[in-house]
């Protein structure tokens, strides 16, 4: 397939087909609400200098226990867009919906695991560490905060760490004690940004794996940002393709028939490579309009 034929069609053979965006996109059945839409989002941040527009009109929709990607270069976005979604950052344009109800700012719904290593309060144990925004949160009390706190650390094979503190543990040990913490929330939405990013290549390998299974397990709706092709292949079943900045919606494909098992075949290795032809085609007119 030529570089051509994609900008053309903004599509893969099947099954990694890519839903075409803007005014001719297909409206979604009424039968499959989304879970999560973000409608025409476009995302701003100040400089000294001046206003920078980090993404441009984005949309997307996100359903029940989808685990999708938001790909791209850096400075594409996509973490804004997380924030975005989290509610952290108010759009400039166009607007989020969780459950059909704009989204106004951050909750419980919607939980975040960050890249960096020090997210956990370094005076609470691993245990209180996944019990605090329960408790906080008055979603339970603290008996059966605990209770739940446990059965997390259980599922991530960290349950005989609970009483020590996080200075004690490897970078890969206190992301899964993050990921128990967000997950014992109950979270309409798991957003992940860069969670593996800092980790080295076997225990980043080791954690996509430990995360597939808790998905298995738990069903979960998982929003996760990346700038590696490759993880966005093995973790996603649905990859949003960013353009570089600002970013927006080069395509959208359908990434389900792979998996951790699949890396290094062929048909990985082609998809890898069309995606990256695809996220850095060359800037057609409509895209430079935006940026002047």
């Amino acid at each position: 397939m030529t570089a051509a034929t994609l900008r053309t069609t903004r599509a893969f053979a099947p099954p990694h087909v890519a839903r075409p965006h803007g005014p001719s996109a297909p409206a979604a059945s009424a039968d499959f609400a989304a879970l999560l839409q973000v409608q025409g989002l476009s995302l701003e941040y100040a400089t000294a200098q001046r206003v920078v527009r980090a993404t441009h009109r984005v949309s997307f929709d996100v359903h029940e226990a989808d685990r999708f990607v938001l790909l791209g270069p850096s400075g594409c976005g996509k973490s804004t867009l997380l924030k975005a979604v989290g509610g952290f950052i108010a759009p400039v344009e166009g607007e989020v919906k969780l459950d059909g109800r704009a989204v106004r700012g951050p909750g419980p719904d919607r939980i975040v695991v960050f890249q960096e290593f020090d997210q956990l309060p370094p005076w609470k144990t691993v245990k209180e560490n996944v019990m605090f925004p329960l408790v906080a949160s008055r979603t339970l009390g603290r008996k059966e905060a605990a209770e739940r706190a446990l059965h997390w650390l259980d599922r991530v094979g960290l349950a005989r760490f609970a009483d020590v503190h996080p200075h004690q543990l490897s970078g890969g040990m206190k992301q899964r004690v993050a990921i128990a913490r967000a997950l014992a929330m109950q979270p309409r939405v798991l957003l992940m940004d860069e969670p593996f990013a800092a980790l080295d290549a076997l225990t980043r390998r080791k954690m996509q794996e430990e995360l597939l299974a808790l998905w298995e397990e738990a069903r979960f709706t998982l929003l996760f940002v990346t700038h590696s092709i490759e993880e966005a292949l093995v973790v996603g079943n649905r990859i949003a393709l960013l353009s570089p900045h600002p970013g927006r919606m080069r395509a959208e494909i359908n990434s389900h028939d792979f998996g951790l098992a699949s890396q290094g075949s062929a048909q990985f290795q082609a998809a890898a490579q069309r995606i990256h032809d695809l996220l850095f085609e060359p800037e057609t007119a409509a895209d430079a309009q935006v940026q002047s």
